[in-house]
């Protein structure tokens, strides 16, 4: 089961790296709202399919498992909703989510129910803001996209950057995570390290990947505009040690709607990537800190690959998703075959339905193991990564249906350089 909020260690901010040794995760194991999801809704709600509660439940309980082992009895797997019931027992959080929440949709006509949403017990309010379901004459959408907890900001050095999502329908997810960091005392102390984006532009977290305390990757995409690439960009220029930003141009369509679904580190010098997307000119941009804040120095370079062993000082290796062949690597890319998350270097897991990826997991060195047979291994004894690298296959045939994988279900607030 996910570790429990009540007794949280020390909170921070520390990621420098995509696969440094996980410390402090914030999850979401799905709840009452993914089966609110009615079919004419689903589209709108971003989802192609119905999932199937339970077994979803059961996919995410065991990714949970997974990380409380890695992070040992040090760190934390933090889950969304007990820090939002948490936060809402401070009234002045309850009051705060209302108010914002009816700005957020007028068009819903909230404002008009604001006293007898202020009115609702911290447990009715809690379930009204995670499924839209209340004892007033009012119902909202759910939130099913909450299972994907690395939209709503990313964690750069020591600072976290507050996402803009893209789509209306994911704003109360967003509202819900700026309630728990400005209201939450585990985070009182970390308040003045978190940055905030203008309104009109959009940023997802999934468009960000910390290559090193010095360089960061941004995609603009579908759900991230080129506005937010820049305000992200200046932001990390003025308030952390990043000095170089690579921007890479990605198709605005659902099937690569962020860059960590083409695109994730496995390694310090491996990434799993979808070689489409990276045979083509033209796609990137390099942004260059300047000691002067409102300048930034910009080159384009043709080469992804290239302009990262440069800035890194490191070989790299590229491994295809889905392997060589252009069918398979569509069909697993489709289905978050490059969407894995690192637990610590070279240990990393991703969906076991994309054998072809993990095929060629295995020829680049890996172990690969199911995530049952990792767990049962170090069911008595600590895990410590060592010098062999592991492939973890999580069983995921209803959590991949939501199109999301396990770096999409995570938002990492610490790592262990």
């Amino acid at each position: 089961m996910p570790q429990r909020t009540s007794a949280l260690p020390p909170l921070s901010f520390a990621v420098r790296s995509e696969t440094d040794r996980l410390h402090q995760v914030i999850v979401h194991t799905p709840g009452p709202e993914l089966e609110l999801v009615a079919p004419e809704h689903r589209l709108t709600l971003l989802f192609d399919d119905l999932l199937f509660l339970e077994e979803a439940q059961a996919e995410h309980r065991c990714l949970c498992q997974l990380f409380e082992k890695v992070v040992g009895p040090e760190g934390a797997v933090l889950q969304i909703t007990e820090l939002l019931q948490q936060a809402f027992a401070v009234e002045d959080a309850r009051m705060q989510f209302v108010e914002q929440l009816c700005q957020l949709q007028p068009e819903a006509n909230l404002q008009a129910f604001a006293r007898e949403l202020r009115a609702l017990s911290p447990e009715a309010l809690l379930h009204f803001a995670l499924t839209g379901q209340s004892p007033l004459p009012l119902n909202a959408l759910p939130l099913p996209n909450l299972l994907f907890t690395r939209d709503l900001a990313a964690v750069v050095d020591d600072h976290l950057i507050v996402s803009h999502p893209a789509t209306a329908v994911r704003a109360r997810e967003s509202l819900i995570l700026r309630i728990i960091l400005e209201h939450h005392p585990s985070f009182a102390g970390l308040r003045d390290r978190i940055l905030y984006l203008p309104e009109g532009v959009t940023f997802e977290g999934g468009d960000l990947l910390v290559a090193s305390p010095e360089v960061v990757l941004l995609g603009h995409s579908e759900r991230t505009s080129l506005g937010g690439v820049a305000h992200v960009a200046r932001a990390l220029f003025a308030h952390t040690s990043v000095q170089h930003v690579l921007v890479v141009d990605l198709p605005k369509q659902r099937a690569s709607m962020h860059l960590d679904t083409v695109f994730t580190f496995v390694s310090p010098d491996e990434c799993v990537v979808f070689p489409p997307i990276f045979q083509q000119e033209g796609h990137l941009l390099h942004l260059m800190r300047t000691d002067t804040p409102e300048r930034i120095l910009t080159a384009m370079p043709s080469d992804l690959k290239a302009v990262l062993e440069a800035l890194l000082d490191r070989k790299l290796t590229f491994i295809p998703c889905g392997g060589s062949n252009p069918i398979h690597q569509r069909r697993e890319q489709w289905t978050d075959g490059a969407n894995f998350f690192a637990l610590a270097p070279g240990v990393v897991v991703g969906y076991e339905r994309n054998h072809y990826t993990f095929e060629e997991m295995r020829r680049h060195g890996y172990r690969v193991v199911t995530a049952e047979s990792f767990l049962a291994y170090y069911a008595e004894s600590p895990f410590e990564p060592g010098e062999e690298k592991l492939a973890i296959k999580l069983e995921g045939n209803e959590l991949s249906r939501g199109r999301g994988g396990p770096r999409c279900m995570t938002l990492p607030l610490a790592r262990q350089s």
